[in-house]
């Protein structure tokens, strides 16, 4: 039974699971993807060499071997990995199981499920363009097990003219058909997920982590004037509580709702299109204003969104750059003036010396950002390392630091002289992508200041960061990015090196706006932006949509179907095509075939008819049949049937 399945097909076949499996190799484990990729060469193999398949006995071996595989990597039976590693391995086994075509047909199958699966590890474009091709290869594969006849291209084209056929189809029912979000006891997430990003605690250093890393955080589309950089703060955790070395969050204030502040205009209203991430922070421009119902402000100002933070998710939000929060409370005076225990002689000799004990407050915080910049501070992605009390060794030791030193050494020498102030951490800048006219802000981008809180203004942002490196914060430079590439020129600006990478550059940004555009109307499109998509085109109500699914569908399946049946003759079945042409000839001569007549019956009267003929009807009847109901028929036969019906000449 094996020997029937032919070589190319099996060949087809293997490509194109190879093809379907190959990103995989970043998701699964190399154990696990080894053994597949070893199962798959040894299929490869046993085409040319069927005696080194492998018999029962060790196929059961390889099974209980793969079982072993995946409990080796503890993931559990449900879930986004355990899937994947067993459909993955019960394929590479399947694959070695071929004894009849319908093991072909499993095969095809499973190796649809796996390359659905790739999109619960990625989502870009690029991948779903690559999914689309691989299914238009597999679905190739199908052709050519159906249809024997067809050569590898010719299986290609007509896959591809199936998938050009059911693509509006599919576009309809995408945008129509109602979405229902799953219920939360049906998402079987993995725990086992890791994504960087900002943490619910800060040490001094911490960010710096983040300065080598280009992953993508949030995008952000302005309506209107985009604000400069030196005011794009976008807000995450704040951190009110340290022991001297970490900063974390006051938890009492971290579930309490904020008292709005009086915010005043200027205010920029955009369109946050916020990435998977850890945590359900929002990081809204500073100060958020107006959010929409599914997303809450505590007591810290700080966005939180309801539902899993592992969604992709876009929200329209308003900021006011200018505000005033109002009065602190006394346990929030408490909390932000705390300190770990008494400060050292040192510090308070500094304190003492800046006038932290007999200036206003507004003067203190001028004197801390001067002796930064006049003093020997440097700033730094890589500073040396500080376990023991590291304010103080920063301020008098090392003085070379990244953003969260100098936020914690200011914040410590605030509290120093009694002064309310808080560590707040997120993101500062964001690229302008002119193609798209969207800030995209990346984990590089990661940033620690100060909040100081100031009578009859409330809490104040102060950056110290930008009293020593003020064109990461004046300027839209991101000083992390230019450190991690050592991006330091030695060609002209009118070299042909740097017209190719300002060429370069161009095409990543306009790959990036696609990218944005299809993440936010395809990867995002959830039931919330059906509603409100649908209703810019007047389309409120079930009944309404329902109507425009049905009424759409309809429309595309008629004009399919009259492309189908409007083909011309020369455009048909070319096997029936010529046996109609040998009819023809028949019905010319004076002998026309029946209704419901089956061609050994038309035959047999045909050549009682025309016995001189009788060669020629039987040849061209049996490579019509041949062709028609047979799998082991070739292109040459169907030649042979056209060169005799072209060549048959019946006279009256």
């Amino acid at each position: 039974m094996l020997a029937n399945i032919e070589k190319n097909i099996l060949l087809f076949l293997l490509i194109s699971v190879g093809l379907i499996t190959l990103p995989h190799i970043y998701h699964i484990p190399a154990s696990i993807f080894g053994f597949f990729a070893l199962l798959l060469t040894w299929r490869f193999i046993g085409i040319w060499k069927p005696s080194c398949l492998p018999g029962k006995f060790l196929l059961f071996l390889l099974t209980v071997g793969g079982l072993v595989l995946l409990y080796s990597q503890h993931q559990g039976l449900f879930g986004r990995d355990a899937g994947t590693r067993l459909f993955m391995t019960a394929l590479a086994l399947k694959l070695l199981e071929i004894r009849q075509e319908r093991d072909l047909y499993l095969i095809v199958f499973l190796a649809f499920i796996v390359a659905t699966s790739q999109f619960l590890y990625e989502q870009s474009i690029a991948m779903a363009g690559y999914i689309l091709f691989v299914c238009c290869v597999l679905l190739g594969t199908l052709v050519a097990i159906n249809s024997r006849r067809q050569n590898t291209l010719n299986a290609l084209k007509t896959a591809a003219v199936i998938l050009a056929q059911a693509l509006p189809l599919a576009i309809v029912l995408f945008i129509f058909f109602p979405r229902v979000e799953a219920p939360r006891w049906m998402l079987f997430e993995d725990k086992s997920r890791a994504k960087t990003g900002l943490s619910d605690s800060m040490e001094p250093g911490s960010i710096s982590d983040l300065g080598f890393s280009d992953e993508l955080v949030f995008r952000v589309r302005f309506q209107g004037q985009i604000p400069p950089n030196r005011l794009r703060y976008w807000r995450g955790p704040v951190f009110s509580v340290t022991d001297g070395k970490r900063w974390t969050a006051a938890k009492r204030y971290t579930y309490t709702t904020a008292a709005e502040p009086d915010f005043r205009e200027p205010a920029y209203r955009y369109t946050l299109l916020l990435e998977p991430q850890n945590n359900n922070w929002v990081f809204a421009l500073e100060m958020a204003g107006d959010y929409p119902p599914q997303l809450r402000m505590n007591s810290e100002y700080l966005l939180t969104r309801s539902g899993n933070p592992d969604k992709r998710a876009e929200y329209p939000i308003t900021s006011y750059p200018s505000y005033r929060t109002g009065a602190l409370e006394a346990h929030k005076l408490r909390i932000n003036t705390q300190l770990p225990g008494p400060a050292s002689q040192k510090t308070t000799s500094l304190v003492n010396q800046l006038g932290g004990f007999d200036t206003r407050h507004e003067q203190f915080i001028d004197h801390v950002l001067q002796h930064f910049n006049r003093e020997n501070f440097s700033y730094t992605l890589t500073p040396p390392l500080m376990e023991d009390n590291p304010i103080e060794s920063f301020l008098f030791e090392t003085r070379s630091g990244f953003c969260s030193h100098y936020a914690a050494a200011f914040t410590y020498l605030m509290r120093a002289a009694n002064i309310p102030a808080r560590v707040v951490t997120g993101y500062h800048g964001g690229v302008l992508n002119p193609v798209g006219n969207f800030l995209e802000i990346r984990q590089a981008d990661a940033h620690a200041w100060t909040e100081v809180w100031l009578e009859n203004r409330g809490w104040v942002r102060v950056d110290p960061t930008a009293a020593v490196a003020p064109e990461r914060i004046e300027q839209n430079v991101n000083i992390e990015q230019q450190i991690a590439s050592r991006n330091i020129s030695f060609f002209s600006a009118d070299s042909e090196l740097a017209r190719q990478l300002d060429w370069l550059k161009q095409a990543r940004q306009l790959w990036s706006s696609l990218d944005y555009n299809w993440q936010r109307w395809v990867i995002n499109y959830h039931s919330a932006n059906q509603t409100q998509f649908l209703a810019s085109l007047g389309i409120e109500s079930l009944k309404q949509m329902l109507f425009w699914l049905i009424g759409l569908g309809a429309l595309f399946t008629a004009v399919l179907s009259w492309l189908l049946f409007s083909r011309k003759v020369k455009t048909a079945d070319k096997i029936l095509h010529h046996y109609r042409r040998f009819c023809a000839r028949l019905a010319k001569a004076g002998l026309k075939r029946n209704a419901g007549e089956g061609p050994v019956d038309f035959a047999a009267r045909s050549k009682k008819a025309y016995a001189d003929h009788a060669a020629e009807i039987d040849e061209i009847t049996d490579l019509f049949i041949k062709l028609r109901y047979q799998k082991e028929s070739s292109q040459e036969d169907l030649s042979r049937m056209a060169e005799k019906v072209k060549r048959l000449k019946i006279g009256r």
